[in-house]
Parts: C-alpha cells; sequence; structure tokens
C-alpha cells in the first residue's frame, strides 16, 4: 500500500470524526437564499454590518444571525446574476460565539463594507473602455511579457488542499466533544495526519526548490555591463533591426546608472518605475525622460524607428556618460 494511499485513507478517518462530531454539536439552519437586486443586497449587507456592531463584546448572541445569513447571496443585475458565497460569514459568527476576542466584531464588519463598497461601485456606470482594453493588450502582445502567468492550477490545488485541511484540523481541535469520542484515537489519528500533511508538503516544497535551481534566476540589469548593451545595440542596428537597437540601447542607459549606485538592483522594475527613482533635481532625470519616451514610443508604441532615432538615442546616452 504507497504513502498516498494511506494518507487517503487516515484523511477519510479524519474527515469522517469531524463529521461525527459536528452532526452531535449544536447547529444553526441557515436562511434559504433568494435573488435580490443590487439595492437589496446593498441593504442587507447594512442591516448585517449593524447588527453584528450592536452584538455584546463579551457574549454574543448570533443563533438569530445565523438563522437569517443563507448559505449564499444570489444578486441579480441587468446583466447578469452573481452569486456571492456567504459562508465565511456564518464560519466568522461561529468563531465570535465560541471566542469574542478584541476586534473580531470590527473585523466582520470591515469585510462586510468592503462587499458593500463593491457593490455600490457595480451600480456606477462604467466609462467606455474599449479603447485603453485595445491599447493594454497591444502592450501585453509584445515578446517580453511571454514568459508572465499566474498560479497553475496545480499550485491553485495545493492551497485549497492546504486551506481545507488547517481548517479541518483547527474546528477538530476546537471542538469540546472531542474527548467523548475516545481521547487516545482522536488524538492519534490527528497526530497521523499532521505528520503525514507535513512531510507531503515537505516532499512537494523540496521538488519545488530542485525545480528552481535548474531554471535560470533572472538577474539585475547591471549584472551585464552597459558596454555590452550598447555593442549589442550596435550590431542589431548594424543588421537594420533598428526598434531593438533602441531597446537595447535603453537598457544601456538603466545599466550605467544602476552600476552608479542610484538604486538598488530590481529586475522586476518597469521603465517608469525607473524614472521615478531619480529625483527631477538630478542631473540625470531629463536624459533618462527622453530616454524612456523615445524607448515607449518605439517599443510598446510600435512606432516606425529608423536611423535618426538611433541616433538620437545614442545622443542621450553620450549626455549619461555611455562614451
Amino acid at each position: 500500500m504507497g504513502l498516498r494511499r494511506i494518507f487517503k485513507i487516515l484523511l477519510s478517518l479524519v474527515l469522517g470524526m469531524f463529521l461525527c462530531v459536528t452532526c452531535t454539536a449544536e447547529t444553526e439552519l441557515a436562511a434559504p437564499f433568494r435573488a435580490l437586486t443590487l439595492h437589496e443586497y446593498v441593504a442587507e449587507l447594512d442591516r448585517m454590518g449593524s447588527a453584528i456592531k450592536s452584538l455584546d463584546h463579551k457574549k454574543p448572541d448570533i443563533s438569530k444571525l445565523l438563522q437569517q445569513t443563507p448559505t449564499l447571496w444570489r444578486v441579480q443585475t441587468e446583466q447578469q446574476t452573481f452569486e456571492i458565497p456567504s459562508e465565511w460569514l456564518r464560519s466568522d459568527l461561529i468563531d465570535l460565539r465560541d471566542d469574542p476576542g478584541e476586534g473580531a466584531q470590527d473585523s466582520i464588519v470591515d469585510r462586510l463594507q468592503s462587499l458593500r463598497s463593491e457593490a455600490a461601485a457595480f451600480e456606477t456606470p462604467r466609462p467606455n473602455s474599449s479603447k485603453a482594453r485595445a491599447q493594454l493588450d497591444s502592450i501585453l502582445a509584445a515578446g517580453e511579457f511571454d514568459s508572465v502567468h499566474g498560479p497553475t492550477w496545480l499550485e491553485r490545488l495545493k492551497q485549497r488542499v492546504e486551506r481545507f485541511l488547517i481548517r479541518l484540523l483547527g474546528r477538530a481541535f476546537a471542538s469540546s466533544l472531542i474527548p467523548t469520542l475516545g481521547n487516545v484515537a482522536v488524538y492519534g489519528l490527528i497526530i497521523v495526519a499532521v505528520l503525514l500533511l507535513a512531510y507531503w508538503m515537505y516532499r512537494s516544497i523540496r521538488s519545488s526548490g530542485e525545480l528552481e535551481t535548474i531554471l535560470p534566476y533572472p538577474l539585475p540589469i547591471s549584472s551585464k555591463e552597459w558596454t555590452l548593451w550598447m555593442s549589442e545595440a550596435r550590431t542589431a542596428a548594424d543588421r537594420g533591426k533598428w526598434r531593438d537597437a533602441i531597446h537595447l540601447a535603453y537598457w544601456c542607459g538603466v545599466s550605467f546608472l544602476e552600476a552608479q549606485g542610484l538604486w538598488r538592483p530590481d529586475y522586476a522594475r518597469t521603465p517608469r518605475e525607473y524614472l521615478r527613482l531619480l529625483p527631477s533635481s538630478s542631473e540625470y532625470h531629463p536624459t533618462l525622460l527622453a530616454l524612456t519616451r523615445s524607448f515607449e514610443v518605439v517599443w510598446y508604441g510600435k512606432q516606425e524607428a529608423d536611423a535618426a532615432a538611433f541616433s538620437q538615442t545614442l545622443a542621450q546616452l553620450e549626455k549619461l556618460g555611455c562614451h
């Protein structure tokens, strides 16, 4: 029997134990959910926020609130229908009843206020952003954004499993009915499950670390001397690739300034962020501003580049001190 199969069996036992505990514990029925208009949804959030604010800080009575809280809010607008989970609210209310710590009520009210702000913003007519969207799509279509992506589905799955197990074990430890089920058996299963979970996470982190050591780590711009950037820019210009030449010449200037210690190296910084790092009083600021503008209109704005544009870029580099 493999380790993965043993882990699944123990996880099933722990889940079954937790269900038995919660079945015998005090339960609160959720209110049936119905379709709300956006205005009714905002009013419901206001009502819940006011009711939570008025709870007793030392011994809050949340039974009525739990009965009035559905498992989700279904909000219907002219464009579409949204389903907004409210299970977090029921869970936080139960935690507030079991442990009415300082600031717990304010935390719930703040989250309700955040939902209300999002709903109120949705009511505001949105400006036509098709032109801005088209320009953004054109910028993101550039080759330097090809490798940018969010978390993979496997990473998201790991995060969900870890959150579920941590929440499950946390509730099991907080239950006052565990001693009645047999302390030795229950805590023994929990300890074994935690050890297996820790081993699984250790293996995942170790395998991820091994993969990261194989892949090349991005280096700061100044790790390649400005003279090499300049050489590559002139080579691109000799081949008639003027856009690439201006692109490389711009990073030549950034590498030169970074080597002077004008800012702390960071490979993820954007051109505009480099420009903001220099105070307007700096002698390099006007030159870097001109370099940035010419680079942006050619590289991001798709403006045609030629030998004259490259010559102007070289002249700006001369002003910086890239002789």
